[in-house]
């Protein structure tokens, strides 16, 4: 794929954190949603590309915008998957949490997985990490080999989970280990970037989350080298009925980020509250100014692109 494409995801995801960051702390999720779902929808359309929403707001009957079957772009361009999140962390912007991001990824077409909208079962490191974990290991186990590879000790590192119940005993592992933990309310996607950033702190990303997130998260981590593994979990009987469909018939599979992304991955997140990985949206007088993370795993290369955006020249963002 066309290297310029990183530039034009960029655009996607600035778009869609500057619309919802007007939403910011109002206490109003849907429309906070909406307004990043119409923005990223709209600068897609002027793409140059034949993209199809694989990872996207739900099935078309679900989803007004940006549904999985979605077809976006000039379509005059390359076949490619698209992976969205118009706005990952809606309660997080809702309440003016931190880590609130718009987020997206692309692929040729076919690479990402058609992950269901379920939760999956995740562990995720950057580079320093590649190969030293398991996700049947215990946290601990898993936090001294990381430990070793990082020459440092297990108290130096850092674990972000969900804060939920399902995760007591992994939390009750890792302190006995002696790590540190940083409980998040939502949006699993943005630590799971961090991970690769060096000066981010944030050393492993570790639980249970939605898979549509985890297949975001993957193309992440193909693009700076880090590692994962993940296996979906399954709850009901219509989560198994429908899997098929997608192309998942071992239900008991552990993913690894290269089996979830396919292929020359581009991953673009645009913070719309400020977190370890991005400054959330700042407005002045007749603009805003956004910070955005753009990936490319073909060479590697993680630009950090601050932006200061002039409503005079880009009504549509106002």
């Amino acid at each position: 794929m066309d290297r310029s494409l990183a530039m034009d995801l960029a655009r996607v995801t600035e778009a869609a954190a500057v619309a919802c960051g007007r939403w910011v702390g109002k206490g109003d999720k849907i429309s906070a949603d909406d307004a990043a779902t119409t923005a990223m929808r709209q600068v897609l359309g002027t793409m140059d590309i034949d993209g199809t929403v694989v990872i996207g707001e739900g099935e078309m009957d679900e989803a007004p915008m940006l549904y999985i079957g979605e077809k976006v772009g000039t379509e005059s361009g390359q076949k490619v998957d698209i992976a969205v999140d118009p706005l990952e962390g809606t309660i997080l912007c809702s309440k003016g949490g931190p880590g609130a991001i718009a987020t997206i990824a692309m692929a040729p077409g076919g690479g990402f997985l058609h992950a269901p909208d379920m939760y999956m079962d995740k562990i995720i490191v950057g580079p320093a990490g590649h190969g030293c974990i398991n996700i049947d290991d215990l946290p601990s186990v898993n936090l001294k080999r990381i430990a070793e590879a990082k020459c440092c000790k297990i108290e130096d590192l850092t674990v972000v989970l969900l804060d939920r119940p399902r995760h007591d005993e992994a939390v009750a592992d890792i302190r006995r280990a002696g790590a540190r933990i940083k409980m998040i309310s939502d949006g699993d996607v943005a630590p799971a970037v961090a991970t690769g950033i060096i000066d981010s702190g944030i050393d492993m990303v570790l639980g249970v989350g939605g898979a549509p997130e985890g297949v975001l998260a993957a193309a992440a981590v193909k693009c700076f080298g880090g590692d994962m593994q993940a296996r979906l979990i399954f709850t009901t009987d219509e989560e198994r009925q429908r899997a098929p469909k997608m192309g998942i018939t071992d239900f008991d599979k552990v993913y690894t980020a290269e089996e979830m992304a396919t292929g020359n991955v581009f991953f673009a997140a645009t913070g719309v509250t400020s977190g370890d990985l991005l400054k959330g949206v700042r407005y002045f007088s007749g603009g805003a100014e956004t910070h955005t993370i753009v990936m490319r795993s073909k060479s590697r290369t993680i630009r950090f692109i601050n932006t200061l955006h002039y409503f005079d020249h880009k009504p549509c963002y106002t």
